[in-house]
């Protein structure tokens, strides 16, 4: 039974993460598929940039709610449960992070439109509102201040998720948080740096957008 909840419980992180928000507030808004615009990126910064910040903000705060509805979902199907694999127990923090995770790859590569996606970042957000409060908002922190000081929302997101991985290092080392918030904050830092290899290379040479440079839907 519990391997069945697991099971579950990952596949329906995965569906919910997968819902292009983006793509739906763009065609209900404007009428237009998001991804044959701008940086073609199915997520909410590319919907801010093409359709203004009213459209981005929805598109932003639908993936951050999905991300938190997700991992809220699974603890309460996982509750008190525990999965033994190979002699190590799972409990609901396992399942937590597993389908964190799971709401990530979802929102970047959904079944629903051919496996593409956007990067993560906002799905990201709502997991840790959903497992630490204090980490999202340490790391919003640190993406707000970036986003305020450079414009550069691709630098924010790699810097916040950065900074939350630092965080959850002195925690784990200090506090004796559990390990697996460490492990997660690990694993989706280097996803979401991953999706962003193309902006640090637009970075590097001064060709990123920045957040408040809209894009015509004529270009």
């Amino acid at each position: 039974m519990i391997i069945a909840k697991f099971v579950f419980s990952v596949l329906v992180s995965y569906l919910i993460g997968a819902i292009p928000f983006a793509l739906i507030v763009s065609k209900t808004m404007a009428g237009i598929d998001i991804s044959k615009y701008g940086s073609g990126n199915i997520g909410g910064t590319n919907v801010l940039r093409v359709l203004g910040t009213r459209a981005g903000a929805i598109a932003m705060a639908l993936d951050v709610i999905k991300g938190a509805a997700a991992v809220l979902a699974v603890r309460a199907i996982i509750g008190e449960d525990v999965l033994v694999v190979a002699g190590f127990p799972l409990n609901w923090q396992y399942a937590q992070v597993i389908s964190a995770l799971m709401v990530m790859v979802g929102h970047n590569w959904s079944v629903y439109i051919k496996f593409r996606g956007g990067k993560g970042v906002a799905a990201y957000y709502g997991s840790w509102l959903a497992i630490w409060p204090l980490a999202a908002i340490f790391g919003g922190l640190i993406l707000i201040l970036t986003v305020l000081r450079s414009k550069y929302m691709s630098l924010g997101s790699i810097l916040s998720c950065l900074g939350i991985l630092c965080l959850f290092m002195v925690l784990t080392v200090v506090y004796h948080v559990p390990t697996v918030y460490l492990v997660y904050s690990l694993v989706a830092a280097a996803l979401i740096v991953y999706q962003h290899r193309k902006n640090i290379v637009r970075l590097q040479t001064g060709t990123e957008l920045k957040i408040d440079q809209r894009i015509s839907m004529d270009s």
